[in-house]
């Protein structure tokens, strides 16, 4: 039988988790300088501490060691798990029948080679380390303060340094890793090697990991193909108009209005899934705004001239081709988000100009942002403006890093485990080509979104921001709505979006989708994918919505396509780009969505 720890040991134990918790302060203040050196430019050891890492990890050192009786008990339950799994995999070895004491998370893709589970000592391995994170994680949230802010750091930034640490990221320890260097004789390392090294090169000398082989998609090729005309650009968008492959579509022409952090063409990737091909064949006149991607000329453009130059345009454009007086809008993100203030404006201003509006994944209500509130504080905001104020836009090479970071393990560890360390070649992927395609945010119109609207939270607030010397209500937004957001979306809550049902004053309803932000959206019928829930009885709060909803398998799609039905008006002959009132300028999908980041040069190497 082995012995419990005494008092003194446990004593001591206390003391070495005090040392454990203070090197992963420090080393996760080293990771964050690393991110921001690589991200923002900022030299991190001559900055004052913008994240606060360091003071949050200190705090909570300091908690630790005047909380000794919670010390014990987490080293206690630590020991015993540990005993547990020494035991179970003593009986395995002895040719026993054990449950595992800890099994991943069944998302979890780091540990589905069959050695993980088949081997006793990588099983172990495996046991061991899931063992120790869940408890590094639990005691460090457990030991946290009052501040939600600082804890969400805390909880971020360990979860980083706990991922980062997984034994799958490791030679010795991944026994997939293993089983190729023995086949290959090695030549997966020096593949690998080349790969870095391209990567280092392709970053300018910083790394920038492939995630997908860049060379296999061109726009207008086998990306983005849906058939099509620009009839419309200014500063700010191109508008594109789709080919009809039906006789006849609906009366009411529909507006996409997509987020302008990334290019629209997430919505047009390929036919089979593409959403916007998808409407074309259901009978609809489809225009789409393609936003550009602004340079420092465009630095001062404001969330205002958004509005006015984006969908104000648009709608103002299909008018003149269409005859037709108003349109169905659809809100991807941040779309969602300016689609809200223009109804709110357009109701002011008394023009109905949209008949029925869509929201997918749609933030109004910011007071519960998610992870992406980890990196959105005042100081931090301040070193962004600061930044942006050099350029006159915000790289959209660091907001990609930042979107990447909130999924490290799908984003960042397992392609360094791919490429570098089995060698193999990043597969052609049009999702990770989008992901990495990204955009450039203009400083005036960025600065104004990150501190209205995430930091005071002045959209939710009648008359809190003013656009066009218009108060903004959303209250007055009456307008048929439907809301469709994703269970597991980490970039827009969907207990957040759902705050918007109190915010709006017209028919409301709320879909659920499984999956995330994108995966869940991006979900086209034939795939028979995923599921939704819908529940034609509003609840004040989200769980007790979710607590009595119906589950339907397959795509929200067909939902709101019967949904938009009824807002469509009659049939009309099918309407081609360009032979109206408004002329054709180019081909889909333009100009605009052509001008890429993805081969830059960093700014280092430019210097």
């Amino acid at each position: 039988m082995v012995e419990q720890p005494s008092a003194d040991d446990t004593s001591e134990e206390t003391q070495d988790l005090a040392t454990t918790l203070s090197t992963i302060a420090e080393q996760s203040s080293e990771m964050v300088s690393d991110f921001l050196k690589e991200t923002y430019g900022i030299d991190y050891a001559s900055q004052v501490d913008p994240l606060n890492i360091g003071g949050a990890f200190l705090e909570l050192t300091t908690r630790m060691m005047t909380n000794p009786a919670l010390m014990v008990q987490a080293q206690m339950s630590l020991w015993k798990s540990h005993m547990d799994l020494w035991h179970s995999t003593t009986q395995r070895m002895l040719g026993h029948d054990v449950e595992p004491t800890i099994e991943p998370e069944q998302h979890d893709r780091r540990f589905r080679h069959e050695a993980w589970e088949d081997n006793e000592l990588f099983d172990y391995i495996k046991q061991s380390y899931l063992l120790s994170a869940r408890w590094l994680r639990s005691t460090v949230k457990a030991l946290h303060g009052k501040d939600e802010h600082e804890a969400e750091k805390i909880d971020f930034f360990t979860r980083q340094f706990v991922d980062a640490l997984a034994p799958s990221n490791f030679m010795l320890t991944n026994p997939e890793v293993l089983e190729a260097t023995m086949e290959s004789g090695g030549q997966n390392l020096l593949k690998g090697l080349d790969h870095l090294l391209h990567d280092l090169r392709r970053g300018g000398g910083q790394l920038k990991i492939s995630m997908t082989d860049d060379e296999a998609f061109e726009l207008g090729e086998n990306v983005a193909i849906t058939p099509g005309k620009v009839i419309f650009q200014n500063d700010l968008i191109q508008l594109i108009q789709y080919d009809p492959s039906t006789k006849k579509v609906a009366q009411r022409p529909v507006l996409i209005i997509p987020p302008w952090i990334n290019k629209y063409y997430i919505l047009d990737l390929r036919p089979e899934n593409s959403f916007i091909q998808w409407m074309v064949d259901q009978g609809q006149t489809v225009f789409c705004i393609s936003w550009v991607n602004p340079d420092e000329t465009l630095a001062q453009k404001t969330f205002e001239d958004y509005m006015f130059e984006g969908p104000l345009a648009a709608i103002d454009v299909i008018q003149k081709a269409t005859g037709q007086k108003d349109v169905n809008a659809i809100g991807y993100c941040l779309g969602g988000t300016l689609l809200s203030v223009t109804l709110a404006y357009l109701a002011v201003k008394k023009k109905p100009l949209v008949n029925a509006a869509t929201f997918i994944a749609t933030l109004t209500d910011f007071s519960e942002p998610g992870e992406l509130g980890v990196f959105i504080d005042d100081e931090q905001v301040t070193l962004l403006e600061e930044k942006m104020a050099e350029k006159g836009y915000l790289d959209g090479k660091e907001m990609a890093a930042t979107f990447n970071l909130l999924r490290a393990n799908d984003l960042i560890w397992s392609f360094v485990v791919n490429n570098y360390l089995l060698g193999k070649e990043p597969f052609p992927f049009d999702l990770l080509y989008w992901n990495e395609d990204a955009t450039r945010m203009p400083a005036a119109m960025h600065s104004f979104y990150l501190r209205k609207m995430y930091l005071e939270n002045l959209l939710a607030v009648p008359g809190g921001i003013e656009l066009g010397g218009v108060p903004i209500d959303l209250a007055k937004i009456k307008v048929p709505v439907y809301m469709v957001s994703a269970r597991e979306d980490h970039i827009a809550p969907w207990r957040s979006t759902y705050l918007a049902i109190d915010l709006f004053n017209g028919p409301i309803r709320f879909v659920l989708t499984a999956a995330g932000h994108i995966a869940g959206v991006v979900n086209p019928p034939h795939k028979n994918k995923y599921a939704y829930w819908t529940n034609s009885r509003r609840a004040k709060h989200p769980e007790v919505w979710y607590k009595n909803a119906k589950k339907h398998d397959g795509s929200w799609w067909n939902d709101w396509a019967k949904w938009l039905h009824k807002h469509q008006g009659n049939e009309v002959a099918a309407r081609k780009p360009g032979s109206g009132k408004v002329k054709a300028l180019e081909d889909a999908p333009g100009s605009y969505v052509r001008v890429s980041i993805l081969h830059e040069p960093s700014d280092e190497s430019e210097s």
